[in-house]
């Protein structure tokens, strides 16, 4: 079984989207997207610079991490985007990046905290960061652990991967993802907004508390809820 041009093209574009958006620089960055019919994925492949990305470069693999199509070795992240793509069956593609102020916040070890209505919009609380890899687990299938503890940060927090569409690896990036590239790279963009305005904030209000309850469930359930009337239908 192939993977459509459709979903190709629509990598290609993904990835693209993040050097122009600014979220990747060099080649720090990566688009995936499933097909949930066929069970496979197509992603950037390792190393190659935007600027020469062509989508007859992509690597379409299995969700077991064989490669099914493509010359080039697929994202040496693979293995991250696969974990998630295994655990959360509500999601179509996974975007991780070095975005700066994303990547500060995950640096630091630090969840990025809901100051503003900005924020709220996007998440659904604070975007979390998972705790460090063991010793263990960086020097055997690294990239596959990075995965695993994600998934394992949001089970032990009880987020909704949907409400909760980003998340921090830590000392390491920021990953996102939807329910398809073009979502996932929207998120990735938000995210690295809502880090910017968090760090901004809290160096001209170090003592800035996280905004009410009531403010963040109107401005998220408002884009997000069931009663939801922000945009056209």
């Amino acid at each position: 079984m192939r993977v459509s041009e459709q979903l190709r093209q629509a990598v290609l574009e993904a990835n693209l989207a993040l050097a122009r958006e600014g979220l990747a620089r060099l080649t720090w960055g990566n688009v995936s997207a499933l097909d949930r019919d066929s069970g496979l994925v197509v992603i950037k492949p390792s190393g190659v610079a935007y600027d020469r990305l062509k989508a007859e470069d992509l690597t379409v693999v299995a969700l077991d991490g064989r490669t099914v199509e493509g010359r080039l070795r697929p994202s040496s992240d693979l293995p991250s985007h696969l974990e998630l793509y295994r655990a959360w069956p509500q999601i179509g593609a996974v975007v991780h990046t070095h975005s700066v102020y994303a990547t500060m916040f995950a640096q630091a070890c630090r969840p990025i905290p809901c100051l503003g209505t900005t924020h709220a919009d996007h998440f659904y609380g604070p975007v979390p960061v998972t705790r460090e890899l063991t010793a263990v687990e960086i020097a055997d299938r690294y990239e596959a652990h990075i995965g695993t503890c994600i998934v394992e940060c949001f089970a032990s927090h009880g987020l909704d991967p949907l409400r909760m569409p980003a998340v921090l690896a830590a000392m390491h990036g920021p990953f996102a993802w939807g329910s398809d590239a073009s979502e996932a790279v929207h998120n990735a963009v938000a995210l690295e907004a809502t880090a910017q305005l968090a760090l901004g904030t809290l160096q001209l209000a170090p003592e800035k508390q996280p905004i009410p309850a009531c403010l963040h469930d109107k401005h998220f359930l408002r884009k997000h809820g069931a009663k939801a009337y922000y945009g056209q239908r």
